[in-house]
């Protein structure tokens, strides 16, 4: 499992499969790995796959009792991808992971070739409540030790004992006042895109989905039935399917967005260039092809 040095931060993160990239960001509380567990094999197969642990998650050790903001989350993407050298990427986002893939899209339009957010708003309500109510450590202790054991197992090894305590307040607590993006913002992105959410999703009614893909001039939408906030775990065959018609129907247009970047910065740096990264991972990073290749 490498980890890069980037925006200040020892980024941990997992890489799979071959191909063009794509970058994968998990929601709050979680690690990429587990959000997406279904996806991988169908993403592995397609792309080269990058799953980042975000900011005080997993292995990307960071003490939220020093903050915790959205916009550091977009910074510590940009200083990710371009420690990586990965010029253009597809990108993918959930929940938190989506409104920083939101972010990164805004400021950065011409990097992506593709984007897809699911379980997502730009309007504060519900979303701050839901996460005021969910993320607050007293009442999981109190009431859900299993869902403690298991922000435990996920976080501890990489944060320390107890550091989700830290780390959910903290999170509820700047989803509360961070800048929401504007219909001008969102016009910006121009890259392919796909919203997606259920259609139960306590976060993101679906007429809030239905007012994002509508203000992003090239989005599609899919709503999954019967579904609440975890799409991609709650209707795995579903999502999957949406998301490989979303690659097939615009292929050719991430490839010709590909294209369009300086050739000469299509290519990745060496991997034993790269902050970081230990000589078995730099052997493996290695095979990578470069973002140009067809995808």
């Amino acid at each position: 499992m490498p980890v890069v040095r980037a925006n200040g931060l020892d980024i941990g993160y997992d890489v799979v499969g071959a191909g063009p990239p794509a970058v994968v960001l998990h929601g709050a509380t979680s690690v990429g790995r587990e959000d997406f567990a279904a996806q991988l094999p169908l993403f592995s197969k397609a792309f080269l796959v990058h799953l980042p642990d975000a900011r005080g998650h997993g292995r990307t050790r960071w003490d939220a009792t020093d903050g915790f903001r959205y916009d550091w989350l977009v910074d510590d993407l940009e200083g990710f991808v371009d420690t990586l050298g990965l010029q253009t990427f597809h990108l993918v986002g959930f929940s938190m992971g989506g409104m920083t893939a939101l972010q990164f899209a805004a400021r950065h339009p011409r990097r992506l070739r593709t984007l897809a957010v699911i379980g997502i708003t730009t309007q504060r309500e519900p979303r701050a409540s839901v996460v005021r109510r969910l993320m607050d450590p007293s009442k999981i202790l109190a009431t859900d030790p299993a869902w403690a054991a298991e922000l435990s197992r996920r976080h501890d090894g990489g944060q320390g004992p107890g550091a989700w305590q830290r780390l959910l307040p903290a999170i509820a607590a700047d989803v509360a006042v961070q800048p929401l993006l504007g219909p001008a913002e969102l016009h910006a992105i121009d890259a392919p895109t796909l919203v997606a959410c259920g259609d139960r999703d306590p976060f993101v009614p679906a007429d809030h989905a239905v007012a994002l893909a509508r203000q992003i001039p090239r989005a599609r939408l899919f709503v999954a039935p019967d579904c609440g906030h975890e799409v991609m775990v709650r209707k795995p065959g579903l999502f999957n399917e949406a998301m490989a018609g979303f690659y097939r129907a615009t292929e050719a247009v991430a490839r010709r967005r590909a294209a369009e970047v300086d050739p000469g910065a299509l290519t990745h740096p060496d991997a034993a260039e790269i902050p970081g990264i230990d000589e078995t991972d730099a052997r493996w990073l290695d095979t990578r092809q470069p973002e140009g290749d067809p995808g």
